[in-house]
């Protein structure tokens, strides 16, 4: 199996469970962004808790993989970051959990390395969080006031970071080439 290359395309995967609160982060800004007029290089999907199928489909080779999803790490409620995962589809999956709806973003990332490993692919040439720091991911449906807030915000950011990605260069006309 050869490589696909990956021609400058961009995979924005909203990550989250939807009946966990603010989990739902990432699948609510995905739809969001999914009603938005995109560059034709990017794709917009809800995952969900479907880690595998993600790490699946990022062996059709993507140059940028943006991950959305809470993320906890000690901010106010419905603060924004975006981290950048230096060593995505680079790491090996021993010990990762095959449970398909547990999967945290690392441990897709880890099963990544493994089946790019494994198929000839490669991963993702850079990977993004743009996370949202959750008030609650106790059972329940629909985010906290402060988090639904945050997604616009979230969209207005995913959209920054696309506009600041170079879009792939248009091929040559098959009769330009000599």
């Amino acid at each position: 199996m050869s490589a696909p290359t990956a021609d400058g395309r961009v995979l924005v995967a909203g990550i989250g469970n939807v009946f966990l609160g603010d989990d739902a982060f990432g699948v609510e800004t995905a739809r969001a962004l999914a009603g938005r007029p995109l560059p034709g290089h990017v794709e917009v999907v809800d995952v969900g808790v479907r880690g595998v199928h993600l790490a699946y489909q990022l062996l059709d080779g993507y140059d940028t993989l943006i991950l959305v999803d809470a993320t906890a790490r000690g901010g106010p409620p419905g603060t924004l970051y975006v981290i950048e995962h230096e060593d995505a589809g680079r790491a090996e999956a021993a010990g990762v959990p095959l449970d398909g709806h547990r999967m945290t973003p690392d441990a897709v990332l880890a099963l990544l390395g493994t089946l790019c490993a494994g198929t000839g692919t490669a991963p993702p040439r850079r990977t993004l969080v743009v996370g949202c720091e959750p008030a609650s991911v106790d059972e329940g449906m629909g985010l906290s006031a402060p988090v639904s807030a945050a997604v616009p915000q979230a969209v207005r950011l995913v959209e920054g970071l696309l506009a600041a990605s170079p879009a792939p260069e248009p091929c040559p006309p098959a009769d330009a080439v000599k």
